[in-house]
């Protein structure tokens, strides 16, 4: 489903609302961040590359947004005792968390499921399916502090429809799927916490381009281009929607 047609964006949208985005040094992750700034959140940056959260620090300041907090961490090695800790700090911090966006992930390599290596398996899988289920599970009391949280989870359409060659990060998409719509189900009728997931559609980012390394330039949007639709996923303006799989365009 797509978001509401006649939908806009409030001026102070997300104002005071704490939102944690993952993989937020580049991409969907750096372009969702800077959009919920300007609208209002205070951002917790997560990614490994502390370099480019710096830069979305700094792009967020200098735009005039909420003072962001960053959070160096690595998903593929964090154990369940970094995402405790994880959590621990945001209460200490901020005391709640009212959105969280599931955006890192890992693409790996295209190739037949008959030659595709365990060890990059067990990568991608840790990345982009267990990390987002530790993280949720460990925020899980922190979300329901909030009288409005909403947890976001960046698919893909081989995640709702095997291809061909896609793999583990098919695979891990799926789940994901799978994952939300068991939290929506669970959580839906005695807290105040959503689940959705959202698939941008093509998108510009360094994960496409090793995915079609000889697309031509500018054929896909660029990541600034997409994020919309996630403001109204983290805002109060979807307060009833979850479990449910939205998309940038519905396919014709």
């Amino acid at each position: 489903m797509n978001i509401p047609d006649n939908w806009q964006p409030q001026d102070g949208l997300l104002n005071e609302r704490i939102i944690l985005v993952t993989g937020a040094a580049s991409g969907i992750g750096a372009a969702a961040a800077r959009r919920c700034a300007a609208a209002g959140a205070t951002v917790i940056l997560l990614d490994k590359i502390v370099r480019g959260l710096e830069q979305v620090y700094d792009e967020i300041e200098s735009a005039g947004g909420a003072q962001p907090a960053i959070y160096p961490m690595n998903l593929e090695g964090a154990s369940e005792q970094d995402y405790t800790e994880l959590a621990a700090t945001i209460e200490r911090e901020f005391g709640r968390l009212d959105g969280l966006l599931h955006n890192a992930a890992m693409l790996g390599a295209l190739v037949p499921v008959a030659h595709f290596e365990a060890e990059l398996w067990y990568k991608i899988m840790q990345i982009n399916l267990n990390a987002p289920f530790l993280m949720t599970r460990a925020c899980l009391e922190l979300l329901m502090k909030s009288d409005d949280a909403s947890v976001v989870f960046n698919s893909d359409a081989v995640g709702r429809h095997g291809k061909a060659y896609w793999g583990a990060y098919g695979v891990s998409k799926a789940g994901l799927e799978n994952l939300m719509q068991i939290l929506a189900d669970e959580m839906e009728t005695n807290t105040a916490v959503r689940f959705n997931s959202f698939d941008p559609g093509p998108v510009a980012t360094g994960l496409r381009a090793i995915a079609y390394p000889g697309e031509e330039p500018g054929k896909s949007p660029e990541p600034d281009a997409v994020v919309e639709p996630l403001l109204y996923l983290l805002s109060g303006d979807s307060r009833e929607v979850t479990g449910q799989q939205f998309s940038l365009h519905t396919p014709g």
